[in-house]
């Protein structure tokens, strides 16, 4: 018998339906993230956000924190696979970086959060003496 929906298309359903499980009423936040031009660039979707109001930012450590809230909009649906609730999500940053000069941006539902990040210092070579 064959399948009408594409195989292709129901592993990421499957994933998404897992997202929260067994954390109850958090979901993932996806994201993407790279290094560029001496910054660690972290995105995230968050779409339908008021970022002053939904979106968290913290730093603790070497880690980074997003939470964001979505409330559910009251009325009669027929159908609806949008997400409510909580989403969360922490990053460990890499080595080097300046948590008190992290910026964030908010755009066409998508967060950004740039880091900058020290460049490494340079490697010196430790002499080996020989103790006779």
């Amino acid at each position: 018998m064959t399948s009408l929906m594409p195989r292709s298309l129901i592993l990421p359903d499957v994933v998404r339906l897992l997202e929260g499980w067994p954390f109850g009423d958090r979901h993932a936040v996806r994201i993407e993230d790279y290094r560029e031009d001496g910054k660690y660039v972290l995105r995230a979707e968050l779409p339908g956000m008021v970022p002053e109001k939904d979106i968290h930012i913290q730093v603790h450590g070497n880690e980074l924190a997003i939470a964001a809230e979505r409330a559910e909009e009251k009325h009669e649906k027929a159908h609806s696979e949008l997400f409510y609730g909580k989403f969360a999500r922490t990053v460990r940053l890499p080595a080097g970086t300046v948590p008190d000069e992290i910026s964030a941006t908010y755009d066409a539902g998508i967060l950004e959060v740039v880091v900058p990040v020290k460049p490494e210092t340079d490697t010196r070579q430790i002499e080996v003496s020989v103790t006779r």
